[in-house]
C-alpha cells in the first residue's frame, strides 16, 4: 500500500482526527493511529461528544460519581469532556514536544449556546483552559460576529485558540484580523507570542451540499457543470488570503517578536455526495502549512487510495475565482450561503449540545443514588 497520508505530511499537511471517544484512547486507538497513520493532532465538537458519550463506552463510572455528587447536567457534561480533551492531550504531548508545540494538539469548543455572546464566550474559553490545564489544547471559538472580539480577548490573554466555523473569504479575513489584534495585545501584556498558537477551521463540505442542492434545482446544462467545484474553490482562494495577510507589514512586525501563523485547517473534509471521490477534500487542498482533520472514514480511505500529487492550491487562484463567480453568475447568492451555513452550523451544535444534556441528565437520575 503507497503511504499517502506519509506524503501528504511531507507535503506540509498536518493531520488530525476530527472525532474522540473514551474508549479511542482507553483501547490505545489513538496512540495507534498517531504511530501508523500520522495522526498528530485530534478536533472535538458537541456532534462528536454527543455520538462519544450517548454510545455509554466508558462514561459509567465517572456519571455514577457525578451523579452521588448531585452536580449539575452542565457541570458533570464540562467534567466528563474535559476528563477526555485532558487525556487524548496526555497521549498526544510527545508530538507537541517534538514539533516545538505546533501540533499535538486537541481542540475543545466553547459551550456553543454562547455563539452570539462576547463577554460569555471568552469567561468559558478561560474556564476550559483551566479544566484541561494542557498546554496543547486548543479552545473552540466559533467565528460569529460575537465570536471575533472573543478571539482577540482570549488570545490577548495568551490562550492558544481554534477558530471554529469559518464559511466566508469575507469571514476568513476578519478572523486573521481579530488573531493578529490578539498577539498585538498579548506583546503588549509581555507575553511570550512564541507560545501562543492558532488554527482557523475553513469549512469544506457543506459549501458543496448547499450550492449543489441550489445547482441541481436550476436544472440547466451550466449548473451541472458547476456542480463539486465550490466549496475546494472557495478553500483554495482562503489560503490566497492567509498567504496575503501573512506577509504583510502588520504580521512581519509580530514575526520578529516569535508569533506563530495562524494555520489554516480545512474541517468537514468528510464527502457528503457519493458521485465525488471520498478523498476529493483531501487531494485537491494540499498546501504547505495546512492542518486537514478528517473523520476516521476519511483518513482511512486517503490511506488506502488517495492520490497525493504536490501542492494543489498554489497556482490555481484564478481558476478558483472563476469556478465561484460562474456559480454567482446562474443567481446563486455566495453572500446567502455563506451566511446560512454558519447560522445552520451554530444551530446544528447548539442542538448537539442540547441533545447531549439531555441525555446525560437522564443517565444522571439513572445513577443517582437511593436516598437513606
Amino acid at each position: 500500500m503507497t503511504d499517502a497520508l506519509k506524503r501528504l505530511s511531507d507535503e506540509g499537511v498536518a493531520i488530525w482526527l476530527d472525532d474522540l471517544s473514551r474508549k479511542r484512547i482507553t483501547s490505545g486507538n489513538l496512540a495507534e493511529l498517531i504511530d501508523q497513520q500520522h495522526v498528530v493532532g485530534v478536533t472535538t465538537n458537541p456532534s462528536i461528544f454527543q455520538k462519544a458519550i450517548s454510545s455509554g463506552d466508558g462514561y459509567e463510572q465517572q456519571l455514577a460519581d457525578l451523579a452521588a455528587r448531585k452536580v449539575t447536567v452542565e457541570e458533570a457534561l464540562r467534567m466528563i469532556t474535559t476528563a477526555d480533551v485532558r487525556d487524548a492531550a496526555d497521549v498526544l504531548r510527545p508530538v507537541f514536544d517534538a514539533t516545538g508545540g505546533q501540533d499535538g494538539r486537541v481542540s475543545i469548543e466553547v459551550d456553543p449556546r454562547l455563539a452570539h455572546n462576547t463577554k460569555a464566550t471568552i469567561a468559558e474559553a478561560k474556564q476550559l483552559a483551566w479544566l484541561v490545564d494542557r498546554p496543547n489544547t486548543f479552545i473552540k471559538i466559533p467565528a460569529t460576529k460575537a465570536g471575533l472580539p472573543a478571539i482577540t480577548e482570549v488570545i490577548g490573554l495568551g490562550i492558544s485558540v481554534n477558530v471554529t466555523l469559518i464559511f466566508s473569504l469575507e469571514r476568513y479575513r476578519e478572523v486573521m484580523d481579530a488573531y493578529l489584534a490578539g498577539l498585538e495585545k498579548a506583546k503588549a501584556a509581555g507575553l511570550d507570542l512564541s507560545k501562543i498558537r492558532s488554527v482557523a477551521s475553513f469549512f469544506v463540505s457543506r459549501v458543496d451540499t448547499e450550492i449543489d442542492k441550489r445547482l441541481d434545482a436550476l436544472g440547466t446544462a451550466e449548473a451541472k457543470d458547476a456542480r463539486g467545484k465550490a466549496a475546494v474553490a472557495n478553500a483554495r482562494l482562503a489560503y490566497e488570503a492567509y498567504e496575503e495577510v501573512f506577509s504583510s507589514d502588520r504580521w512581519l512586525a509580530l514575526d520578529k517578536a516569535q508569533a506563530n501563523k495562524q494555520r489554516p485547517l480545512w474541517a468537514s473534509t468528510g464527502v457528503k455526495d457519493p458521485a465525488y471521490k471520498d478523498t476529493l477534500y483531501v487531494d485537491d487542498l494540499v498546501a504547505p502549512g495546512t492542518v486537514n482533520t478528517m473523520p476516521e472514514a476519511t483518513l482511512n480511505a486517503v490511506a488506502d487510495h488517495g492520490q497525493i500529487t504536490g501542492d494543489a492550491v498554489r497556482g490555481t487562484y484564478e481558476q478558483a475565482r472563476a469556478e465561484l463567480d460562474a456559480v454567482e453568475k446562474l443567481g446563486i447568492s455566495y453572500d446567502d450561503v455563506v451566511q446560512l451555513l454558519e447560522d445552520e452550523g451554530v444551530e446544528k451544535f447548539e442542538a448537539s449540545w442540547n441533545d447531549l444534556l439531555k441525555s446525560t441528565q437522564a443517565e444522571l437520575e439513572r445513577l443517582a443514588p437511593s436516598e437513606g
